[in-house]
């Protein structure tokens, strides 16, 4: 995804720019995601031993139980959670984590739906932008 932008769909509304960190495989938050360094600690993951925090992290859908949003709310409460969730469809684990985060932090991060033909063209390091309204923007870097 170097030059396209793409129409997402806003789950959880936000604007965020950071760097693409993009899975493929299905995540668990609980018991595979570090709140206190920000890194995948999952060792069956592909993503393992990758720092998440800061990051527009994209993955396809969470897998596991509501304890995604427990592990999320932590992140948030440290500092270390992702930027945004980029995913395949309404994840309602990954929205309620949002949603409380402002609530009880007065922080959050954009959660955006993605089309899977969309999601397939996401690439890790790919500086994005993503609107309010689910747009993601591919950024050029100055440097």
């Amino acid at each position: 995804m170097a030059d396209r932008v793409i129409a997402g769909r806003p789950i959880v509304a936000g604007e965020v720019e950071g760097d693409a960190l993009v899975t493929h495989d299905a995540f668990s938050f609980w018991g595979g995601f570090d709140f206190r360094t920000g890194r995948i600690i999952d060792q069956r993951h592909p993503l393992v031993g990758v720092r998440a925090s800061g990051c527009i992290l994209a993955v396809p859908f969470s897998k596991g139980s509501s304890t995604t949003t427990a592990v999320l709310l932590e992140a948030v409460r440290a500092g270390t959670a992702p930027a945004a969730i980029v995913t395949t469809g309404v994840d309602t684990f990954f929205a309620l984590a949002a949603i409380v985060a402002d609530t009880m932090y007065g922080r959050t991060f954009p959660v955006i739906a993605l089309s899977a033909p969309d999601f397939a063209t996401l690439r890790t390091g790919v500086r994005l932008r993503i609107d309010r309204d689910g747009t993601i923007h591919p950024v050029d870097r100055v440097c």
